[in-house]
């Protein structure tokens, strides 16, 4: 093999450079920025900062409840994403992977919600969600459902939570579906012809071919799945902005409220120890991935 010459190699790193300087300039040094904030007292204006080391780090791990209690309020959005979303996405992915008629209309119908803007989709169900007018409410009294006549979806404990996650879910199983439909089709025809002629069923079929055969491509969709959820924002901005009473918070919002109170130091901690849960719950997925594959 021949090696390429000084020349050759300053000629490739002259194609390679405006990706590297983009990728140190917005992606290295906000990361090396924010980490180093984390260290120190600061309200994001004044020139003077105070070091204070671990102590906030400190104070959000044992003296903060509202920021744990926004990671579960996440991990739960995530739990459902996880099962319904992905389910739905699944189901949908194998009904259009029949080559039923009209299957590209249906790929650019789900693949609809994803592509919309997340605070125009948050301020809409906002509307459908509404107590006094929503459309929800009135499709309900039509049906017989009296009680929910005024019913706030959004301001009661027991469904705000509840109702952001169904959006969010609404909005996001297209990515899921189309990746998996993308899977679906990379499947040899030949692996269910021999799977026939040994006398499996459809059930069969789909345990011992199909999933072995998407267990990648359920890996990526999980970990995309867990990313989108845990990060949810303007979601929850448009429709509750965290209510009520803090039950629909989420990382992402907590992180936003202290920085926009000035305390910016703060807010950098939650960042990075947030950022390590998702890189943790990240390594384990793929972990668990390879030790199915094996």
């Amino acid at each position: 093999m021949m090696k390429a010459t000084s020349k050759e190699k300053t000629f490739n790193m002259v194609f390679i450079l405006p990706a590297l300087i983009l990728f140190l300039v917005f992606n290295l040094y906000p990361l090396l920025r924010t980490f180093q904030l984390s260290f120190y007292q600061w309200n994001g204006i004044d020139k003077d900062m105070i070091f204070v080391g671990f102590a906030q780090y400190k104070h959000i791990i044992f003296n903060n409840p509202a920021y744990w209690k926004s990671m579960l309020n996440a991990g739960y959005i995530t739990l459902l994403c996880l099962t319904l979303q992905n389910g739905l996405a699944l189901l949908l992915a194998l009904l259009v992977n029949r080559q039923i008629r009209g299957e590209n209309i249906y790929r650019v119908i789900f693949f609809l919600p994803p592509v919309l803007s997340g605070i125009v989709v948050g301020l809409i169900w906002k509307f459908i969600y509404d107590g006094n007018f929503g459309i929800l409410n009135n499709w309900l009294v039509s049906l017989g459902f009296t009680s929910f006549s005024d019913f706030a979806w959004l301001s009661e404990i027991k469904t705000a939570l509840s109702s952001v996650a169904v959006v969010h879910m609404w909005k996001g199983f297209g990515y899921g579906f189309i990746i998996l439909l993308a899977g679906l089709q990379t499947i040899p025809t030949e692996l269910y012809e021999a799977a026939e002629v040994d006398g499996a069923d459809k059930w069969q079929q789909f345990i011992n071919t199909t999933v072995p055969s998407l267990i990648p491509v359920f890996t990526m969709v999980t970990i995309l799945t867990i990313l989108g959820a845990m990060q949810i924002f303007d979601l929850i901005y448009s429709m509750t902005q965290g209510g009520p009473a803090g039950h629909t918070d989420v990382p992402i919002t907590k992180i936003y409220q202290y920085m926009n109170n000035g305390e910016f130091g703060y807010s950098t901690a939650m960042a990075v120890i947030f950022g390590l849960v998702l890189l943790i719950v990240s390594m384990i997925q793929l972990y668990a991935s390879k030790k199915i594959n094996k």
